[in-house]
């Protein structure tokens, strides 16, 4: 990426899975220079990375090796963030924690990625999305009343952990503007996932909020905010919430409810009266009736199906990459649209290269390469 906001930035990755390479593919598709440093071999997962490796060359390096290592910090030296999400102390251990590379480079943002956080008594164990969700509060507010049901990974890998990772990595370069300085971001999915709660906390403190699934204003309770089968099996979203969209959605549905909207006691009946009318016609033709109106009516959608939707393919929201839809990466700025989705490199295809342009001469690339402490695939 040589265009975007971030033009200009460049950033180490070493390589991790979820939550840190998303937040770097961000960073890249923003304009930032992102190298992402890859360990020889196969990868950890039984399946691909998804697209998350997307937009950034990847360079092979041994980091039991001694020369590896200090690869790894020769890139911090032109760096201005390196980014890690590794078990806390890990990179300590291999000679690179923020001490080594700060020390190298006095003004670079560190930036750590991990679940549980750099400290705390569950820092160093394992976990994943739902764990972290879980001890936040998060996964049980998701679910009909029976049981919560993870929310897939969007919550605290990507919403808890990346984005606030990003934010993370975007305050320290501001910080680094004023005062000169580097910083180190520790960004633990747990705590983004609390913070995403605040609002929640705060209508619970106030009694506006009970503390159990499907019981309130947008948590599927009430029957203006939750998802109606219709006549094909398929689904829709109503989020008709204020008492003028719920005026538009009782008119097009033929149903006038015999309690008012807020009246948690006429709730059950209105969901039936609801559900009943939905089941009449097809979810297509709902999503049609109620176009171009406020009922807050959508279709739900498959992964399948959302590419093909005219607002966002008017908008651009999805590319495409080897045939497949992809995601274009957001927000939008007026003067650097997003860039098309390209396709993953292979771990340590570009080694050779990009060690290059980060200025490694042809002999020390050489050198790293005969010795085993970098691949070039």
């Amino acid at each position: 990426m040589t265009d975007g906001p971030l033009a200009g930035i460049r950033v180490v990755e070493l390589a991790g899975i979820g939550p840190s390479p998303y937040a770097c593919l961000v960073l890249a598709e923003l304009g930032a220079e992102v190298i992402r440093v890859d360990r020889p071999g196969p990868g950890v997962l039984p399946v691909g990375s998804g697209g998350l490796t997307r937009s950034r060359p990847s360079v092979a390096l041994d980091l039991r090796t001694s020369t590896g290592r200090e690869a790894v910090l020769r890139l911090v030296e032109r760096a201005d963030v390196l980014v890690e999400g590794l078990r806390p102390g890990t990179c300590e251990r291999l000679g690179l924690g923020p001490e080594d590379c700060r020390t190298r480079n006095p003004t670079l943002v560190y930036a750590r990625m991990t679940g549980w956080g750099q400290y705390g008594p569950l820092a160093h164990t394992a976990g994943h999305d739902i764990n972290f969700a879980a001890v936040a509060g998060a996964l049980h507010l998701c679910g009909p009343a029976e049981r919560p049901i993870p929310p897939v990974n969007l919550v605290a890998d990507f919403g808890g952990g990346s984005l606030f990772l990003v934010t993370g990595i975007l305050a320290g370069l501001l910080q680094r503007h004023r005062t000169g300085r580097g910083t180190v971001v520790d960004a633990a999915m747990v705590d983004g996932t609390a913070s995403m709660t605040t609002m929640l906390h705060g209508l619970l403190a106030d009694g506006a909020w009970t503390d159990r699934r499907e019981a309130n204003f947008v948590d599927g309770g009430a029957p203006f905010y939750r998802c109606y089968e219709c006549a094909d099996g398929r689904f829709v979203a109503v989020g008709a919430l204020e008492p003028q969209f719920f005026a538009v959605l009782c008119e097009g549905l033929g149903v006038h409810p015999a309690t008012e909207q807020n009246d948690r006691s006429g709730w059950p009946a209105m969901t039936a009266r609801f559900a009943t009318a939905f089941a009449t016609r097809t979810r297509d033709a709902w999503a049609e009736h109620f176009a171009d109106t406020d009922a807050c009516v959508s279709p739900v959608l498959s992964l399948a199906e959302a590419p093909q939707h005219p607002h966002l393919q008017a908008r651009g929201t999805f590319g495409e990459v080897d045939g497949h839809p992809a995601p274009r990466i957001a927000p939008r700025f007026d003067d650097a649209p997003p860039p098309d989705p390209t396709p993953e490199p292979r771990r340590g295809a570009d080694t050779r290269a990009a060690l290059t342009e980060w200025g490694f001469a042809a002999l020390e690339i050489d050198a790293l390469l005969d010795t085993g402490a970098a691949h070039q695939n």
